[in-house]
């Protein structure tokens, strides 16, 4: 059995990026310079016309597609249909909303009239442990079916104004 011949790895030469992109492959000769190319002086060896715009009238590739301003969005966010995928929703009981960033002296009531004309089954808002007595900031609202779980889930980006009976109302601006 022949012994077989090891090839022999060459190693690539390293270059400078500015040599690389010269039209000789890099080649220079001994002693001369390689000064660079602007592409503005290139345009002047054009012929004919030199356009400085992005496009022309005369060709139209370059022009962006018509925008179909029926599909831009005209109304304020209250007017518009809530983007809520019903597919996602539960289809059997228990129906819960989570309610995020709410005031610290938030009362079950004051949710409860907040979702009036809604089925609202219950109101939990957890506590913190440390504090009994100060909510988390967050809670959740069970719904009796899921029409009304849509609708709570539609009323996103709405603010809760409530003041508990224990809370002092705010004080009027004398100006």
């Amino acid at each position: 059995m022949a012994a077989s011949a090891k090839k022999k790895n060459k190693k690539g030469k390293t270059i400078s990026l500015t040599d690389f992109l010269t039209e000789d492959g890099g080649l220079v000769e001994e002693g001369a310079v390689s000064k660079p190319v602007s592409w503005a002086n290139e345009t002047g060896d054009l012929e004919g016309d030199v356009s400085t715009t992005w496009h022309s009238n005369d060709d139209d590739v370059y022009r962006a597609p018509p925008t179909d301003r029926s599909i831009l969005p005209t109304a304020p966010w209250a007017a518009r249909e809530p983007i809520i995928d019903r597919s996602r929703l539960p289809k059997s009981p228990t129906y819960t909303a989570f309610l995020g960033n709410l005031p610290y002296d938030v009362t079950e009531e004051s949710i409860k009239e907040f979702f009036k004309g809604l089925n609202t089954s219950a109101v939990r808002l957890p506590r913190a442990p440390s504090n009994p007595e100060r909510l988390k900031g967050f809670g959740y609202a069970e719904f009796e079916d899921r029409d009304s779980l849509f609708s709570a889930l539609s009323l996103n980006k709405e603010s809760l104004d409530c003041h508990s009976p224990t809370s002092k109302p705010p004080k009027p601006d004398p100006t």
